[in-house]
């Protein structure tokens, strides 16, 4: 009988998560859905030192937010709990001394002062990459070099010490990646691990193998950042006897910057300002704001549906998968190796076909919501016209608003390049004539419209081209927007004529 697929997402409560991490958070979800899985998630909280206040409940709320739920952890409880590494710290000392009584770990007792003095000694020697391992233990203040009278004297008289896992001089340690194939370190690479700290707290890797062991983890789906760990954790399964039950191993490649090289940060996002956490974080040192790309105003389906894409490929030309959709479609066979680039501009389309493809009456609440904030009255009919003629080009919720306010309040002000460029004498004087020309227009329609606009440009030598820009900014204050003839007709003929004597009133000078 084939093991139930267990999976787990386990971030460690030091900040805002990384957008990075709800990849992983999607990537595990989609794997355990696909295979009628149980998805874990775990707060790994053994980093005291870097615990963030509120980091917890932030990472717990994201993944409400985007659907990825869990099917056992801190909220939804489980048989396998607790599922905060802090209150599983009883557990992890017994497999401890079990190393140690096996010759696989070892008490270390040497100062900061002595690791110091270590690292000198192996620079002075020309080492690249000084290190605690199987060579420099043997001059060190260990179980392995002190008498064992002495050892236990130590222990018995609380002198601070960490356990070290003790790592072969002379052996290859392979494991399978799903993603990679075959992996293989030499053990001359590895240093001698410390698995559990001096105030007994264990480090992420001993923690992390031990309840991955424990709680019956089938696949570790996690970033490529870990492989040069996952040896240590290989030698650890090995040690304690698990080795049978070692999960497979899956490492997702690198979220690169937007130019393609190099790591994604948080400095690129700040830099190109898009947002790089999934929702909006407060530094509780600095203070500092950061955006999140919920308040930004990304769907959350959308988000998902670009995140799945960034280092998954299905196959096929598909690019707008439904949360279902990706479970059906999903193999991590299909994750690629190299890093992929972080195209926000892409982000931002996936976030439009979304949001343009929801029903028209959800759109207008976009808008109608800020209407009402705003105090500005409205009509039904009217707010809806609006959403219907701007859905194809708004990105964000929030743009309804942003770029249609101008259809129910007159522009503050004027797009200054199209000014700039554009408005002499000659448009100046089409516009006063168009003034007089919609005034004796009885119907107030697009195509009389821009007749009527045709014609007396014609008479006036001058190019479509030259005044339509103008006569946007005159009517809305920018020199974008969607149909004109259209957006004219929303305004109403006479707030058009009203529009247009203000601009020239407010623009006499060239």
């Amino acid at each position: 009988m084939e093991k139930t697929v267990r999976v787990r997402f386990a971030p460690s409560p030091t900040g805002a998560l990384h957008i990075g991490g709800v990849r992983t958070a999607l990537y595990n979800y989609l794997f355990a859905k696909k295979y009628q899985g149980k998805l874990i998630v775990r707060i790994e909280d053994t980093d005291q030192a870097r615990f963030v206040p509120g980091a917890e409940a932030y990472i717990l709320e994201t993944l409400q937010w985007l659907g990825l739920e869990a099917d056992e952890g801190p909220a939804q409880g489980g048989i396998f709990g607790p599922y905060r590494q802090s209150e599983r710290k009883a557990l992890y000392q017994q497999y401890a001394t079990q190393l140690v009584e096996a010759g696989k770990a070892y008490y270390a007792f040497d100062t900061p002062e002595e690791l110091d003095a270590m690292r000198e000694r192996l620079k002075a020697a020309r080492v690249a990459a000084p290190q605690y391992n199987a060579v420099s233990r043997a001059w060190m203040r260990n179980s392995l070099t002190l008498p064992q009278e002495e050892v236990a004297t130590l222990l018995q008289a609380g002198v601070p010490y960490v356990i070290r896992i003790k790592v072969s001089h002379q052996e290859d340690i392979r494991f399978h990646d799903l993603i990679r194939g075959w992996v293989k370190t030499h053990t001359t690479a590895l240093d001698d691990k410390v698995l559990v700290k001096s105030d007994g707290i264990p480090t992420y890797h001993f923690a992390n193998v031990v309840d991955d062991h424990l709680m019956e983890i089938t696949h570790v789906i996690r970033g490529e950042e870990w492989i040069p760990s996952t040896p240590i954790h290989v030698l650890l399964y090995q040690y304690l006897g698990w080795e049978a039950s070692m999960p497979q191993f899956a490492h997702l490649p690198l979220l690169l910057k937007p130019e393609g090289t190099g790591k994604l940060s948080k400095r690129d996002a700040d830099n190109q300002s898009f947002p790089i956490f999934p929702l909006a974080w407060k530094d509780p040192d600095t203070g500092k704001y950061m955006q999140g790309f919920r308040e930004k105003g990304y769907l959350p389906e959308a988000l998902l549906n670009f995140l799945a894409l960034l280092g998954w490929n299905p196959g096929n030309h598909q690019e707008i998968f439904s949360k279902e959709d990706l479970i059906r479609a999903f193999t991590v066979e299909n994750i690629g190796k190299s890093g992929i680039k972080f195209d926000i501009r892409k982000a931002e389309w996936f976030n439009q076909q979304y949001l343009t493809d929801q029903p028209d009456e959800l759109l207008v609440t976009y808008l109608t919501k800020e209407l009402e904030e705003n105090k500005i009255a409205y009509t039904q009919q009217k707010a809806l016209q609006v959403c219907q003629l701007m859905k194809e080009r708004v990105v964000f919720p929030q743009d309804f608003w942003q770029y249609g306010k101008h259809f129910f309040i007159k522009p503050e002000a004027y797009d200054g390049i199209v000014l700039k460029t554009k408005w002499n004498e000659k448009t100046h004087a089409v516009l006063e004539d168009f003034v007089t020309a919609l005034k004796a227009l009885e119907v107030f329609k697009p195509d009389p419209m821009k007749a009527t606009l045709i014609h007396l440009i014609a008479s006036k030598s001058i190019k479509m081209g030259q005044i339509m820009p103008v006569l946007r900014v005159a009517l809305t204050g920018s020199g974008t927007g969607p149909d004109l003839m259209q957006s004219m007709e929303l305004i109403g003929q006479e707030e058009c004529i009203e529009r247009i004597k203000n601009f020239l009133a407010k623009n006499s000078s060239y």
